[in-house]
């Protein structure tokens, strides 16, 4: 990752999106950074830490664009391409590696990761995902919708949580419906989810509810949102009546007395 050249390139994970969740390397690559480049939205969302900066705002559909242009800037310059959550998961990393790959210019640069939207929407829920889990997106943008079904199938099979990205929008709302109809091919109706929507942002929120709920009204849930499904080990726990989250066990309870 060494560079012949004068710049540098961050790509940088801001994670859920509140300054406090964010890692301290990622704070202190934007403040060394010449350019910060990003969605809109997520750049709304550190507006302090990117004052002075030369901004490039971007949008939704415009992620190749994007790695082109931080990979031209940071031929010159140091540069930070700002990805909300972790940049590797669902976000800015690997478009912006492929096109520096296909570029072929010797850039320096590092990944500096952040709290993604899985581990986040689960620390808001309890600890739905203590061991094995899988998360999944149902955005068809990128991924044909078969291909999908048929990673969901085998995903559901294994009877583990399963974090669900992307869940419904304006342009894919039968999606999630999709999702959890396919879910009671493998799990009870009654198996715990929660849906957690703007995780450490503005509005959040937690919804406790279960499968069979959501294949009959799921109006709770928007692209803001992370769905969780439990797995097969999974219960909702309870304090003086009230629900206060999921519990994935890790099986202390085969081996302790507590």
């Amino acid at each position: 990752m060494r560079s012949s050249g004068k710049g540098r390139l961050y790509i940088v994970g801001t994670g859920p999106g509140a300054m406090e969740y964010m890692t301290g390397r990622a704070a202190e690559a934007i403040r060394a950074s010449e350019y910060i480049i990003g969605n809109a939205f997520y750049l709304r969302l550190i507006e302090q830490l990117v004052e002075g900066k030369e901004v490039i705002y971007s949008s939704m559909g415009k992620e190749v664009e994007r790695a082109r242009m931080c990979i031209d800037l940071a031929k010159d310059h140091t540069v930070s391409m700002v990805s909300g959550g972790d940049p590797g998961v669902y976000g800015m990393a690997s478009i912006v590696l492929e096109v520096l790959e296909h570029d072929g210019s010797d850039i320096e640069f590092e990944v500096i990761p952040g709290v993604t939207a899985a581990t986040a929407a689960a620390s808001i829920a309890g600890s739905p995902l203590s061991g094995d889990y899988i998360t999944i997106s149902l955005s068809n943008l990128l991924t044909p919708l078969e291909e999908i079904r048929r990673r969901l199938d085998l995903a559901l099979a294994m009877k583990i949580p399963i974090v669900i990205y992307n869940p419904k929008s304006r342009g894919r709302p039968d999606n999630l419906s999709m999702a959890m109809k396919m879910a009671l091919e493998h799990r009870s109706p009654d198996s715990p989810v929660a849906v957690v929507r703007n995780a450490y942002r503005e509005g959040q929120s937690v919804t406790y509810t279960d499968i069979g709920s959501l294949v009959k009204d799921d109006q709770i849930v928007d692209m803001h949102s992370i769905v969780i499904l439990g797995g097969e080990d999974a219960h909702m726990f309870e304090i003086n009546g009230e629900v206060k989250g999921i519990i994935t066990p890790r099986g202390y309870d085969r081996k302790y007395v507590y």
